[in-house]
């Protein structure tokens, strides 16, 4: 199990090992009216800041759609794409999100 904890809120949630982490923070995303794509176009991109080696590594596919998004970094993710391993806490940072958030 991981505390997945969601930036800039600071907002927490547990997933389970090999949980997809999109849909592991979409509860707590989509229950302040954000939305997280659910097909794989780019909307689902965030930061992951800390525990990255508790998530699966990055595929092939996943690589080729970050290569087509502007901003990306050498945190970069796409949530859709990711499977939670289980064997650390992890933070990530939404992008394109209210600060408020």
């Amino acid at each position: 199990m991981s505390l997945i904890t969601i930036m800039p809120s600071g907002k927490t949630v547990e997933a389970a090992e090999g949980a997809n982490l999109m849909q592991a923070i979409a509860g707590v995303v989509d229950g302040f009216g954000h939305e997280l794509g659910a097909d794989c176009d780019g909307s689902c991109h965030l930061f992951v800041l800390e525990g990255r080696k508790g998530l699966s590594k990055v595929g092939r596919e996943e690589n080729e759609k970050l290569d087509m998004i502007v901003g990306v970094g050498s945190k970069s993710r796409l949530a859709c794409q990711v499977t939670v391993l289980g064997t650390e806490d992890i933070k990530v940072e939404l992008l394109d999100f209210a600060s408020g958030f």
